[in-house]
């Protein structure tokens, strides 16, 4: 295995965390809360929109890979999508590390894809399941079963992810923002895979006075 690819573990792998510590810490009861470097920041600043946002992203990912189907296709496509919810959270390791912080060893230790190999390999992805898919010349509205759907939902959380990074692209590595950029084009592609796979046939844009479409023809 390469030195960059991620192994998802199962939670009988995975020590336990002692009963002891608890879910609530009681220190963000005034509204602010902590970033990696401890600098405390109202929970309103760009970082934690940024943050909840990549959060809700890698959230709608496990909701779609509840709604795949167990079959040998899938099952590729499930193990990438567990890989990029480990990427989210590197993501988040390095928007809540601003570059601009005296913390020098921090930013290293969250320094996110310094060459570029998940967002290269997001592009062999995207290549990979686009062989295949039906040429489409008119705009897809999401649709394609109920997982595909799902990751349509999520390609539209990942756009609105890229856009809370804009206003920190100071502050955080430049292929964060690569990343996320990438991400919701695979997304793209791989709803309409899934649709593919499962055999149901996605719906096109069809203009209100029903004027025929290119795809139509």
């Amino acid at each position: 295995m390469s030195q960059h690819e991620i192994q998802i573990k199962s939670p009988e792998e995975v020590k336990s965390y002692p009963a002891t510590i608890k879910v609530y810490t009681r220190t963000g009861d005034k509204g602010t809360s902590s970033l990696f470097t401890g600098e405390r920041r109202s929970k309103d600043d760009a970082v934690f929109e940024a943050l909840g946002t990549t959060d809700e992203l890698s959230s709608m990912l496990g909701l779609a890979i509840a709604h795949m189907e167990s079959t040998a296709d899938t099952k590729q496509l499930v193990e990438r999508l567990e890989t990029i919810q480990c990427l989210l959270q590197d993501v988040g390791s390095n928007v809540a590390t601003p570059l601009n912080s005296n913390s020098q060893s921090k930013i290293k230790r969250t320094r996110f894809d310094p060459d570029e190999y998940h967002c290269t390999k997001l592009e062999q992805w995207i290549d990979e399941m686009s062989e295949g898919l039906p040429v489409h010349r008119s705009f897809i509205l999401p649709s394609g079963g109920l997982a595909a759907s799902t990751l349509h939902v999520a390609r539209t959380i990942c756009r609105r992810a890229e856009r809370s990074l804009v206003p920190l692209k100071d502050d955080i590595d430049k292929e964060t923002m690569m990343f996320v950029n990438r991400l919701s084009d695979f997304l793209f592609v791989a709803a309409r895979w899934t649709a593919m796979k499962q055999g149901v046939t996605e719906k096109i844009y069809v203009h209100q006075k029903g004027r025929v479409t290119e795809f139509d023809k």
